[in-house]
């Protein structure tokens, strides 16, 4: 993937979530979360399966619209059967 993959979600109160996972390289991935009441970027908590769910459709969309490989989405699959989530 060449691309780092960022969504916002919005959480209650009025919280927003921004969600980046980045790829670099020989099959892995990172996760990162950044909340907007919270000055730094966490890099340790895991993916949540709505987190799981929303890269899989990113991916899937980005697949369909020819803006990404076919091994990238099943990379993305891959691992999350990995993580179990």
């Amino acid at each position: 993937m060449k691309k780092d993959l960022e969504w916002v979600d919005k959480l209650e109160g009025g919280v927003k979530r921004t969600v980046r996972v980045k790829f670099p390289g020989h099959g892995k991935m990172t996760w990162q979360s950044k909340r907007s009441d919270e000055e730094f970027w966490d890099y340790k908590s895991p993916a949540t399966a709505a987190d799981w769910d929303t890269l899989e459709e990113k991916m899937a969309a980005l697949y369909n619209r020819r803006r990404a490989p076919f091994k990238d989405l099943e990379l993305v699959r891959q691992l999350r059967k990995e993580a179990g989530a």
